[in-house]
Parts: C-alpha cells; structure tokens; sequence
C-alpha cells in the first residue's frame, strides 16, 4: 500500500522517529553524538522548530516538536542530511546512514504531550543505556537531564514542557520527575509510535466494542488523535495543498537560482553542467548549492544534476562549508 503524503502545518505537534539503514548505528561515539545533538539544536533554531523532547540511541532517535515556517521536510533534509555527510567523512564510509523515509506521527497535543515526553524520555533507561532514573537524570544524550536542570541546551524548549506540570519551576520539574518514574513500570508503550484508529482509541477491545453499538471514528495512520482531531488536520491539509506551490513551480524555482547564479557571472549554464572544474565553476557551484540545499532542502542527488558534478563532490562541498 502507498505511503499517503506528510501532513505538516507550523506548529503541529509531531513525534518523529529516526532509524538507521538496515538497523545500524546512526552514532559510535561522543563525537557522533556530540555532532547529531548540535546539528538537530542549531537547525532547529535556524527554522524555528520548538524541540520539547529527545532521546539518541546508538541506531534511532526520537524526537518531539513543533515545526516551524520551513517545515518539517526542510527541517528534517537539513539536519540529517549534514549530519550523515559530516558522519560518512568522519567514519570513510559511503552510501545511506539512514533509512530513506523517517516517521513522523502527527499527535493530539491536549491529550498525548505529556505521555509523549515521558515516553520518548524512558528510551535510554528501557534500552539499558542507564540502569536508574538518577543516570537518566544526568544522562547528556537525552532530553530528560535538560529538564531535570543537569544540562542545558537552549534550543530545547524545557520552560515550555514544565509549564504542563506546574506554573513555579521547582514544582513543575518535581512533579515531571515524578511523572516520569511512574511510567517506567508501565513498559513500552506501542500506541505511541503510531497512528490510526487502533492506537488513537487506546487498543483493539475498543475498537471492537465501538463497531459492536455502530459507533464510528474517524482515523488515518499519519495522526495519532481523536476523529475530531483527524478531520480537523486532514480538513487544514487539504486547504494548504490547494493553494501551495505544486512540485512543478518548486522545479522552476530551482531552475530559476541556477539561472540567476549563471547570469551574475556570466557563465552558460551548459558550461556549469559540464563537470569542467575551471574557474569561476567551484565557487560558483558552491554557491547554488547551499542556496538549493541549504533554503530550499534539495536532495543531494539533485543539487548534483543541477551543477554538474557529483552527489559526493556536494557531500565535500557541504563539509568544507560547515553547513548545518
């Protein structure tokens, strides 16, 4: 069956679930997970997404947040995509870090906020990475600690995440800490890395039940909510998408960089597509690229086919320049 297009609007609450290819690691060491936390905080900042929970584990990671302007697509292009070129030269390996398509839920924020922090906050002690809630306290790599005041990461929105526990922030983050310890008994909860009817009704006996008195439920595997909720982003989705540019005008919009880029130093574009490495060719490419990438998140591959060189000769352009 296919994949129904990402729904995305700025502000939507989206709990996003990284993996790497094949279940491999996406970090092996403090450097890569050093590299991933600022890349994911300064990106954030950069498209003003709101990152409210986190948690990087050795071949996934979660997050929390709130998209900004740019969206979540663009958001997410930019940060994996340096991290992954920044990754790849750091380790002398090639090809895909991650898997192609990440997930991304769109969740009710009234109702699954809180049990989405606590959720995405018990990953490294459900995975053994810590063996106590007092190591997750104080654990770098995961959005508890800055919570819990041990680290403290600007970009992370913990003012924000308090404020659903209590209006004085000793109160907020003792009851957050406790909030959280009643949840490690509970186990992995499923229903939260999903949509549908299923998991938004709260299990199948419901489901059931439901069909049993004739009852129905709107739902979509996209948006963990309630019917209400799903009508309501599936109704604001369509709205955007009738008046958005299609992808046609977006192709137009990179032909029309490439074109301006060309025309300021007076070189034919067929000159650029090349691949002849004369100058003024290197910095004139360098400077479409991280317009294509950087504004407007094209795919490494089509950067390359724009300016005739390599999708690894993008990847060493991307790293020279230290984007982010």
């Amino acid at each position: 069956m296919p994949r129904g297009p990402r729904l995305d609007a700025p502000g939507t609450l989206h709990h996003v679930m990284v993996r790497g290819i094949e279940k491999r690691n996406i970090v092996k060491s403090d450097i890569d997970r050093e590299d991933f936390v600022n890349r994911l905080g300064s990106i954030a900042q950069k498209t003003e997404t709101k990152i409210f929970a986190w948690a990087l584990m050795p071949n996934h990671a979660h997050l929390l947040l709130h998209s900004g302007m740019a969206g979540l697509a663009t958001y997410m292009r930019r940060f994996l995509t340096g991290y992954a070129v920044s990754y790849n030269l750091r380790h002398k390996r090639h090809g895909h870090l991650f898997q192609n398509r990440y997930k991304s839920i769109i969740c009710e924020e009234d109702a699954y906020f809180k049990e989405l922090v606590r959720y995405i906050h018990l990953n490294p002690l459900r995975g053994g990475l810590v063996k106590s809630i007092a190591e997750l306290d104080r654990y770098p790599w995961c959005g508890h600690s800055v919570l819990m005041n041990r680290y403290n990461y600007e970009w992370q929105d913990r003012n924000y995440v308090l404020k659903w526990f209590g209006n004085k922030e000793k109160v907020a983050q003792s009851a957050y800490g406790t909030f959280v310890k009643k949840g490690i008994a509970q186990g992995k909860k499923s229903e939260l890395t999903g949509g549908g009817l299923i998991r938004s009704m709260g299990g199948w006996s419901v489901v059931k039940a439901m069909r049993k008195e004739g009852l129905q439920e709107e739902s979509d595997a996209r948006i963990l909510g309630s019917g209400e909720f799903v009508s309501h982003v599936i109704e604001q989705t369509e709205k955007k998408i009738r008046f958005q540019l299609p992808a046609i005008e977006l192709k137009g919009t990179v032909k029309h960089v490439v074109e301006s880029h060309c025309r300021e130093a007076h070189v034919p574009i067929s000159l650029l597509q090349s691949g002849s490495r004369r100058a003024p060719l290197p910095k004139l490419r360098k400077k479409i690229a991280l317009q294509l990438i950087g504004e407007y998140g094209l795919s490494l591959a089509e950067t390359a086919r724009q300016i005739g060189i390599s999708t690894s000769g993008v990847a060493q352009i991307l790293n020279r320049s230290k984007i982010d």
